[in-house]
């Protein structure tokens, strides 16, 4: 171990210009993130970690504990009618009777599945444009102005078209969803990749690393934290998408729920698929965070 003229002790490097000095240090730096051989303890950032998402859930449980306190007494201590604001018990039990009747799982399941599978699908789709068109400045020529005029198109135009093409099962229903999730993932890859330190990729072909090992060991985690976003809208969208979807000649899911509680005025259970959307939605974008986190461990 030697020490420089700051009193900085360095470990001892293999012989040879190309592992000393400054550049060996941009280059470690560059390709993995830091400096030298410290790192935090691990059982300090864990702790850390633990006592900030406990105390995170808690301030964020406050505002809905909140809402559902003033929902209770509007509903408890005016003469509003139930017919136009049921009160949070009445939509509880509007849940155990379609939980009773075996439906309520069924519509969440369906929708899930929906959900998933158009995620997964559109994700992928988003994932592939973006990395072509933030890579290639042709290919942002040839086809950012048209997937742009796309992406500017309301979920609902494309219903007619997809029975038309595709019938009134579930394939038009997890097109539509896959549509809503493509652009935004496509929108955020593609500019974060246009935005990437040149210094970094130049760092890597340094090391020999051809366009395909690249992108995937240099380009793609350079923007992580812009796809684990993209991949967030995205499925914002998907849920988003999911009632649209579900208008297409549905007789499940929480979309149809909405819509049938319409036509029969039951509002109890147009307020139960609401707050069964807002959790679910909420339920899996946490998820993501959880990936998020963990991503950024390896490559943030």
């Amino acid at each position: 171990m030697s020490f420089d003229e700051r009193g900085v002790a360095s470990l001892p490097a293999a012989a040879g210009p190309e592992n000393t000095g400054p550049a060996a240090q941009r280059r470690t730096t560059a390709l993995f993130g830091w400096a030298g051989p410290e790192r935090p303890s691990a059982a300090g950032t864990r702790a850390s970690d633990r006592r900030f998402s406990v105390g995170a859930a808690l301030l964020g449980l406050l505002v809905p504990g909140l809402i559902v306190g003033l929902w209770w007494s509007v509903t408890a201590f005016t003469d509003i009618s139930s017919v136009v604001l049921p009160s949070p018990e009445e939509v509880v039990l509007a849940g155990v009777e379609l939980a009773e009747n075996g439906l309520l799982s069924t519509y969440i399941l369906i929708s899930l599945q929906r959900v998933f599978l158009g995620f997964v699908i559109g994700a992928t789709v988003g994932l592939a444009l973006g990395a072509l068109v933030g890579l290639s400045a042709t290919a942002s020529r040839l086809l950012g102005p048209t997937l742009g005029a796309l992406r500017a198109v309301p979920s609902l135009a494309w219903i007619p078209l997809l029975i038309i093409y595709l019938g009134i099962f579930e394939e038009p229903k997890i097109t539509l969803i896959a549509i809503g999730a493509a652009f935004p993932v496509f929108t955020t890859v593609s500019g974060a990749l246009r935005h990437v330190d040149p210094h970094i990729v130049e760092a890597g072909r340094a090391f020999g690393l051809g366009p395909a090992r690249l992108l995937t060991t240099v380009q793609l985690p350079a923007v992580v934290p812009s796809i684990v976003s993209g991949l967030r809208l995205a499925l914002a969208q998907a849920w988003l998408f999911l009632v649209a979807a579900e208008l297409i000649a549905s007789s499940m899911g929480l979309g149809f729920l909405l819509s049938d509680s319409q036509f029969n005025g039951r509002v109890d259970r147009i307020f139960l698929a609401i707050i069964l959307l807002a959790l679910f939605g909420k339920t899996s974008d946490a998820i993501i965070g959880i990936g998020e986190r963990a991503l950024l461990k390896r490559w943030g």
